[in-house]
C-alpha cells in the first residue's frame, strides 16, 4: 500500500468540512415541589402498605404495653398524663425515628438513592414524601393507643382530636431526623443502631413522668423535639387548658420540623452526589 503525501493533493482533497453549530437540546424543566411530593408520597403508599398490618400492630402494641407497665407505676394525676401522652406519641418515634432511619439507611446502601436521582424531583419531595407516607400509618395507632390509656387511666377523651395536629407536626420533626440520621450513617447497621436510639430517647424522655427526672435528664428532653407534642397533648386533660401554651408546644414542634427536613434534604443531596 502506498501513501501519497498530503501536498500533492488537492486542495479539495485536504480539506476538511468545518462543523456545524452545535445544537443543545433543552432539558424538560424541573418538578414542582407540591407534584413531586404526591407523586412520592402515592408511590411510598403503595410500597409500605405490604408491611402497614405489621408495623401498626408493633407500633401499637409496643405502646399499649408501655402503657399498662406504667399504670403500676404511677398513679391517676399529672404522672398519668405524660404517661398516656407520651405512649401516644411514641407510635409516631417508632415509625419516624427507627423505620425511617433503617429505610434510608438501606436505600443509600443498596444504591436506591441513584433511581430518585435521575428523576427531576427535589430533593425534598423524596425526604418529604417518604417520610409522609410512613408516618400515614401512625395515625390509627396512636389513636387507638391513646384511647386505651385514656381509659385505663380515667383522663377525658374530649380532646383526643389534638392529636390530628400533634402527630404530623411532631412527625415531621421526628422524620427529618430519623432521615437524616440515614442518609448520613456510613453503613446502614449504623443507621439502624441510631434510629434505635432515638426511639428509645423518645421512650425514656417522652414516656416517663418529668418530675421524677434528674436536671440534667430534663435538659436532654427539652432537646427532643417530640416532647413538645407529647406536652400539647398533656396540657389537654387539664379542666381549663391553656390553649395558648399548646399552640406553642405544637409551634415549636412545627418549627423544628422545618429544621430537620431542611437538614435531611441537604443530607439526601450530599448521599446522592457519592
Amino acid at each position: 500500500m502506498s501513501v501519497v503525501p498530503a501536498q500533492v493533493l488537492p486542495d479539495t482533497a485536504r480539506s476538511v468540512p468545518e462543523a456545524g453549530p452545535v445544537v443543545v437540546a433543552e432539558l424538560a424543566p424541573a418538578a414542582r415541589l407540591w407534584p413531586s411530593l404526591v407523586a412520592v408520597y402515592r408511590a411510598q403508599l403503595s410500597r409500605a402498605r405490604v408491611a402497614r398490618i405489621p408495623l401498626l400492630f408493633v407500633a401499637t402494641f409496643q405502646s399499649i404495653g408501655i402503657t399498662v407497665m406504667m399504670r403500676g407505676v404511677v398513679d391517676n394525676g399529672f404522672e398519668a398524663r405524660s404517661v398516656v401522652a407520651g405512649s401516644a406519641v411514641l407510635v409516631v418515634a417508632f415509625v419516624a425515628l427507627n423505620l425511617l432511619a433503617q429505610y434510608f439507611g438501606q436505600l443509600r446502601a443498596g444504591g436506591g438513592l441513584d433511581h430518585y436521582a435521575t428523576l427531576p424531583v427535589p430533593p425534598a419531595a423524596v425526604v418529604l414524601g417518604t417520610a409522609a407516607a410512613y408516618a400515614s400509618f401512625t395515625v390509627p395507632g396512636t389513636l387507638v393507643t391513646a384511647v386505651f390509656g385514656c381509659v385505663l387511666f380515667g383522663l377525658p377523651l374530649a380532646n383526643l382530636w389534638v392529636l390530628l395536629a400533634v402527630v404530623p407536626l411532631a412527625g415531621a420533626a421526628l422524620s427529618g431526623l430519623g432521615a437524616a440520621l440515614g442518609l448520613l450513617a456510613p453503613r446502614p447497621e449504623l443507621a439502624t443502631l441510631l434510629g434505635q436510639l432515638g426511639m428509645s430517647a423518645a421512650l425514656l424522655l417522652g414516656v416517663l413522668p418529668p418530675d421524677r427526672m434528674p436536671e440534667l435528664v430534663r435538659l436532654a428532653r427539652d432537646l427532643l423535639p417530640s416532647t413538645y407534642g407529647v406536652e400539647a397533648y398533656a396540657r389537654t386533660f387539664d379542666t381549663h387548658p391553656d390553649w395558648a401554651v399548646v399552640l406553642a408546644d405544637l409551634g415549636v414542634c412545627a418549627g423544628v420540623g422545618v429544621i430537620s427536613l431542611a437538614a435531611a434534604a441537604w443530607a439526601y443531596r450530599r448521599a446522592a452526589v457519592r
